[in-house]
């Protein structure tokens, strides 16, 4: 291929196994990644130089085809602006964590003293880093129970400068004390384990093959087992008029505030991402 369009449709022909609209999506990635290519270059069909060094693409493509996702084939994604390394042992971030980012954001942006902030089950560490970015003035501290998980975090957060305290810790067994001898928090947030494996069927191979069971699912019969966790360690941990932000399974919005509820939780609310579908849950410890 000797031009940007030219390798662009190669790449969105040979890809089987999505909708034409994500192959499209897909091979932008690709085109951004391995040659620094942009939209433009493709819509302008800018030359490709003879000598220009290029993956091989016939490779990559199988591994797409095997439903291996390209955010693993690259090694990153962006998530809020920045990019993150990612891999087998961390979820993908997704655009609705983003907007569980946002709403945090929002409720800390003015400068504070002493303001710290949880994030439990923290994975690649997007949450926490992103927060640590864009919230100076705020300590951030960040949980998970995976080793490997925890070094991608880390990583991330060296890469992209981010001051977060990194523990590993288990939500459902807490062990005391609390790393850092910290005993209440300002504000926990979390995207923990909803989706029920009875869910599973439904969901893409590239989701079932290739990213951590133990950060997606949790058993049919208690669905939400790390609400229960997280809200719990709130009534003990989270300071007065502290609040905490969950996402939540969508078919489970009512259910996932009544546990915020029973514990005397305030001014708990469900909140739907830009889909329409109830995503969050935000409550207040009072």
């Amino acid at each position: 291929m000797t031009s940007a369009r030219q390798l662009y449709l190669y790449i969105v022909k040979n890809i089987t196994v999505y909708p034409e609209k994500e192959a499209q999506a897909i091979s932008y990635m690709l085109l951004e990644h391995y040659m620094r290519l942009r939209n433009i270059d493709v819509l302008v069909d800018r030359p490709i130089p003879e000598n220009t060094a290029q993956p091989d693409w016939d490779s990559i493509i199988k591994r797409l085809n095997n439903n291996e996702p390209v955010q693993h084939i690259i090694g990153s994604t962006e998530f809020c602006g920045l990019e993150f390394r990612v891999s087998s042992a961390v979820l993908i971030p997704r655009p609705e964590t983003e907007e569980l980012v946002q709403m945090v954001t929002r409720d800390y942006a003015e400068p504070d003293k002493n303001i710290s902030i949880l994030d439990i089950g923290t994975g690649s560490g997007c949450i926490a880093i992103v927060l640590a970015r864009f919230l100076p003035h705020v300590s951030v501290h960040a949980w998970d129970v995976s080793d490997e998980a925890l070094e991608v975090a880390k990583e991330n957060a060296r890469q992209l400068i981010a001051d977060v305290t990194f523990a590993k810790q288990d939500m459902l067994n807490v062990t005391f004390p609390l790393p850092g001898n910290i005993v209440q928090f300002d504000c926990l947030v979390s995207n923990p384990p909803y989706v029920t494996y009875s869910e599973a069927e439904s969901m893409r191979p590239n989701v079932l093959r290739f990213e951590p069971h133990e950060a997606l699912f949790v058993e049919d019969n208690d669905p939400l087992l790390f609400y229960k966790a997280i809200a719990d360690f709130g009534v003990h941990h989270l300071k007065q008029q502290g609040k905490c932000y969950v996402e939540i399974n969508e078919h489970f919005g009512a259910e996932t505030k009544k546990v915020f509820e029973e514990r005397n939780y305030k001014k708990v609310e469900i909140l739907r991402d830009i889909n329409g579908k109830d995503r969050f849950v935000r409550a207040i410890w009072a």
